[in-house]
């Protein structure tokens, strides 16, 4: 097994136990959250297959973006099924772009998020972007403990 297929890996293992937790949630449950300084349930997990869209694009153009528009903003939020089944092509894509990289590139193309405060190789970017999901998956599962719904066991 290459980088690349770690990579992939790596975010297909996310991913599912992403869909775990989020397919466990009860639909009365999508629009809670912890106190109004953050996102709701539904709101975080939209942001999660919103910003892999981001990512995505941003590494397609080496850097930051002058302007996103999302496609995700003329979408309602809906229920997580739909959320998922709209993010599915923006997701597909995503992971063929990676699978297009050789291992070289991993280290020789630069990702300029100078305006975010880095420039990282594409390597570290991939693993950044899986990162910045599992943080979510962790934050979703201190909300879930928190408003006593049970949690999906994602570590089997």
């Amino acid at each position: 097994m290459n980088s690349i297929d770690l990579i992939l890996l790596n975010f297909k293992e996310i991913r599912r136990r992403s869909i775990k937790i989020w397919t466990s949630i009860p639909q009365d449950f999508l629009h809670w959250k912890p106190d109004n300084e953050t996102m709701t349930i539904i709101e975080m997990i939209r942001h999660v297959l919103e910003s892999e869209h981001y990512y995505h694009l941003a590494i397609k153009n080496q850097g930051s973006l002058a302007a996103f528009d999302s496609p995700f903003e003329k979408h309602p939020f809906s229920t997580v099924k739909m959320e998922i089944n709209f993010a599915e092509p923006f997701r597909n894509e995503f992971l063929e772009t990676i699978k297009s990289f050789s291992e070289e590139d991993l280290t020789n193309i630069k990702i300029d998020r100078s305006d975010a405060g880095y420039i990282r190789s594409l390597g570290d970017m991939l693993l950044r972007v899986a990162y910045h999901e599992s943080v979510h998956t962790g934050q979703l599962l201190d909300y879930l403990r928190t408003a006593n719904i049970p949690r999906a066991n994602i570590w089997d």
